[in-house]
């Protein structure tokens, strides 16, 4: 279609906790950041003297393009409302008034602007490539809309003017990285978990069964469970560790008032992420209190150097995934309580969606269930679905749950089956080109990318 070999293809994956990127062929994304960005309202930010002229400029430059572009022009208007602090570095230090926004909800995109400075970051600051020579394969949710489909098929190729564009769905590249063109994919990742049936490399729009609990959900409970037994999680720009004696610290509290609630929340999840990061552990059988009463506890050492045990919580809080109505139990969870009588565990998930697909591929897809996303590199998960599953799977169905045994490549299958995918030589010929789009415009991409 265009090109060749010399230039490489640029992956993309936007996930609702963190966006990875990198070069097609390659083994693992280049840059990962988080799917969040910091910002701050126009009326905080420090007045600049030089602002008059520069917005004249820019103005200019904003009028020009939109008379290129025909967008409407309140969306040029609108530009200065506020400022957006994208990437690692920029989200880890403290700013005044700085309210931390999310770009997916419910995972689909819910704020475009913070799309657009999360990929001008990824695009420009980490991989320091040109959009305009490198074709873009970008991963979406398997239930996107049409609509959010053609909104980002026409930002590519109208700001970024990007030579060639595709888009796949999650659960496809999920079974691509693992060689496979049929098979049931379980997706754990930060704000939901979704199970879709991939056949012959397609997903089954039917049998697509989501829940509300992932990755960040079981932060939260973790969160609550700390802050219920009386422990607090100070985040890391509210003291200072002196050294009195050497191995002694001091502790000397900061006090910031102009920190927005949300940032400190967000430093907050933060630290108890990586506590059940490295804590936590799915059980072998359904959670029961007085079996875990007398478990062996676990030490972790918070930022400010407290150090804090976790017992029975490190296996009750990943029983949730399985579990859901254990929420109750949970302190200061009680909003979610009520629709947890709705949320299906993960088995259930599995075998709903496996009954809604035909009676001639079910057998096929109880043989492969690929496990992927950040919360699946949780120890012990792919043992647990796998043992209740065949519990409640049909006498017949040999089922096998797989999953890489590498937690780096767990978490970033998606990508990985991008990788893949993008750097195949019958793959050229599918992409999506500028000029297709310039004729047919933003809908051909529901022919091109099924």
């Amino acid at each position: 279609m265009y090109g060749g070999d010399e230039v490489s293809a640029i992956v993309l994956d936007l996930g609702s906790h963190s966006c990875k990127a990198g070069y097609a062929g390659e083994d693992a994304p280049k840059a990962v950041l988080p799917s969040w960005v910091g910002s701050i309202d126009a009326q905080y930010l420090p007045p600049e003297p030089e602002q008059p002229t520069k917005m004249a400029v820019d103005g200019e430059n904003n009028a020009a393009a939109d008379s290129k572009t025909g967008r409407p022009a309140d969306a040029v208007s609108k530009k200065p409302t506020r400022k957006l602090y994208t990437g690692v570095q920029a989200m880890g230090y403290r700013r005044d008034y700085m309210e931390v926004v999310p770009a997916l909800k419910d995972g689909l995109i819910n704020d475009w602007e913070v799309v657009e400075s999360i990929w001008d970051h990824t695009l420009k600051e980490r991989l320091m490539i040109d959009p305009k020579e490198h074709p873009m394969l970008l991963a979406e949710p398997s239930f996107n809309t049409p609509q959010h489909r053609e909104k980002v098929v026409e930002l590519m190729f109208e700001k970024y003017q990007i030579p060639a564009l595709f888009l796949a769905k999650n659960a496809v590249l999920t079974s691509f990285a693992s060689g496979r063109a049929t098979s049931l994919v379980v997706d754990c990742g930060g704000g939901s978990t979704t199970v879709a049936a991939v056949h012959d490399g397609y997903v089954l729009q039917k049998a697509i069964v989501r829940s509300p609990i992932g990755g960040e959900f079981l932060t939260d409970c973790m969160l609550k469970t700390l802050e219920s037994r009386g422990i607090t999680i100070r985040p890391r720009y509210t003291f200072k560790r002196k050294e009195v004696r050497p191995g002694e610290f001091e502790l000397q509290m900061l006090d910031f008032p102009n920190t927005t609630e949300s940032y400190r929340t967000y430093l907050k999840r933060a630290v108890a992420a990586d506590v059940k990061e490295s804590v936590c552990r799915v059980p072998d059988v359904l959670f029961e209190e007085s079996a875990y009463s007398n478990i062996p506890t676990t030490p972790y050492e918070l930022p400010d150097g407290q150090t804090i045990e976790v017992g029975a919580d490190r296996f009750k809080i990943p029983d949730l995934m399985f579990n859901p109505s254990l929420v109750q139990t949970i302190p200061a969870m009680e909003s979610f309580a009520e629709t947890a009588s709705s949320v299906r565990g993960l088995p259930q998930m599995v075998i709903e969606s496996i009954n809604k697909c035909d009676v001639d591929i079910r057998r096929e897809l109880f043989s492969s269930i690929l496990l992927a996303g950040g919360t699946a590199a949780m120890q012990q998960i792919k043992e647990r679905l796998e043992k209740d599953l065949i519990e409640e799977a049909p006498q017949a169905a040999r089922v096998k749950v797989l999953a890489s045994g590498n937690a780096i490549e767990r978490r970033f299958s998606v990508w990985i089956g991008g990788s893949i995918l993008a750097s195949l030589g019958s793959f050229q010929q599918m992409w999506l080109s500028k000029s297709e789009f310039e004729e047919h415009g933003a809908s051909y991409v529901h022919r091109k990318c099924p």
